[in-house]
């Protein structure tokens, strides 16, 4: 038999998959960025955040209706056309797109598990009256993975002890040798990543 009518169940998996990818693409981008080693590009998609929740909705939508179509009983029960589907048209194959779809979307919870957790600290011996902290306000910051990028970045800076930076505030906090470095010169590794440094100030 004809697999055509077929062929619009792949249409909207794909389509659900391109939606969810789109949803995570803020997140997923500071990841690639950091493996390639390429400075500047971590928050290019930022600016898709606000539109997540809608691109969810979207994701839920056309894979539900994948679904439906898949599950929807045959007018033709008697018809063996299910057999002859290629693998591109089967339940299992929408099976796997889904799953994709599922890390797609929780990706921004994990995004920092492919950053080195080791390197936001520094252990070494600076005397008390040496030691400088700063707040900083980070924009472009959606996810763990976010955060981890600003926090690698600074720590990259030759007497910066210790960086710690939440996209829910915003923020960072830096810790770092004033005889090595200064706030200037964080604060331009931060803006290399892409994120940019609004305001700081001195705790």
């Amino acid at each position: 038999m004809n697999d055509q009518p077929n062929n619009s169940d792949t249409k909207w998996m794909g389509a659900g998959l391109f939606a969810a990818f789109a949803a995570s693409l803020c997140c997923i981008t500071p990841v690639i960025v950091f493996a390639a080693g390429i400075s500047g590009a971590a928050s290019a998609f930022s600016w898709l955040e606000p539109f997540r929740p809608y691109l969810i909705g979207l994701t839920v939508l056309l894979l539900g209706f994948a679904w439906y179509q898949k599950l929807k009983p045959q007018w033709n029960p008697e018809c063996a056309c299910e057999e002859n589907l290629s693998f591109w048209n089967t339940k299992g194959f929408l099976g796997i797109v889904t799953i994709l779809v599922a890390l797609l979307l929780a990706f921004p919870y994990y995004s920092d598990a492919f950053f080195p957790k080791q390197n936001n600290q520094k252990v070494v011996y600076v005397q008390e009256s040496q030691i400088q902290t700063i707040t900083l306000d980070i924009e472009g910051m959606t996810c763990t993975g976010c955060e981890a990028s600003v926090e690698n970045a600074a720590v990259g800076v030759d007497g910066v002890l210790e960086a710690e930076a939440s996209y829910d505030t915003g923020k960072a906090t830096i810790k770092y040798d004033r005889s090595k470095t200064d706030r200037e010169t964080i604060v331009a590794a931060i803006n290399k990543t892409g994120f940019t440094v609004a305001d700081n100030q001195v705790n």
